[in-house]
């Protein structure tokens, strides 16, 4: 069943990369291992969360609203659309942030307004300084049912606790698709709102994340302090 999970994952994956290079569709399901374009549009909702060619034009009806920040993780940057965050990223580059933004939505109308939302973005800040424990903020992402379903797992995760991989899968009821769990989980968009970096694998070590295991770590030994001072009040 993991495996089944897994290569659904993996082949999800292979299909949007080749979608957003602009391939034409007929040729991106049957390369990617689709049997036929029926097939793919009877799963589109759940394996893209929109129709094919929708997602194939990278966002092209979409409008785009982003805000950089620094923080204690280097730079926060913040996407919305008008129905809530798209994707929130983490890195040492302001520059490199928007490059990955824009080429995730190559084909949407993306604009740098430092102002709007401005209250979502200082809510993430507060999360990253230790100040806030909890996030309830609008998501517009996109991604497979499978994927959705371990993000909402992740976001029950309490501030301060830990989940393993294996944790989550038998959280959603799929106890055997733990590396699918580790797939959809590296392929979160909304970091820190959808707390990825709460999720260690079996032994206790970190595992992977997507912007660095050193921010993973100083996420969740920022997390245990407050663990430990809210201990001591």
């Amino acid at each position: 069943m993991g495996v089944v999970y897994y290569a659904d994952a993996l082949r999800s994956q292979r299909l949007k990369q080749r979608l957003q290079l602009g391939e034409e569709i007929a040729d991106a399901v049957y390369d990617t291992g689709y049997g036929s374009s029926s097939q793919l549009y009877e799963k589109a909702p759940k394996q893209l969360g929109m129709t094919p060619k929708i997602y194939q034009q990278a966002g092209k009806t979409i409008s785009i609203v982003y805000a950089i920040a620094p923080c204690l993780l280097g730079y926060l940057l913040v996407a919305t659309t008008e129905k809530g965050i798209c994707a929130v990223k983490l890195g040492d580059e302001a520059d490199k942030l928007e490059d990955i933004l824009n080429q995730e939505f190559h084909q949407a109308h993306i604009m740098r307004d430092d102002h709007t939302h401005k209250d979502w973005i200082q809510a993430i800040l507060d999360l990253i300084a230790g100040d806030k424990t909890h996030l309830d903020l609008p998501l517009d992402v996109r991604g497979t049912a499978f994927q959705k379903q371990v993000w909402q797992a992740l976001q029950k995760i309490p501030y301060s606790e830990t989940r393993t991989y294996t944790d989550i899968a038998r959280d959603i009821a799929k106890p055997q698709a733990v590396r699918a769990v580790a797939n959809a989980c590296g392929a979160n968009p909304t970091a820190l709102i959808v707390p990825c970096h709460r999720v260690l694998r079996s032994d206790g070590s970190l595992g992977g994340y997507h912007w660095g295991i050193e921010r993973k770590q100083k996420l969740l030994t920022q997390e245990s302090k407050f663990l430990k001072d809210d201990s001591n009040t």
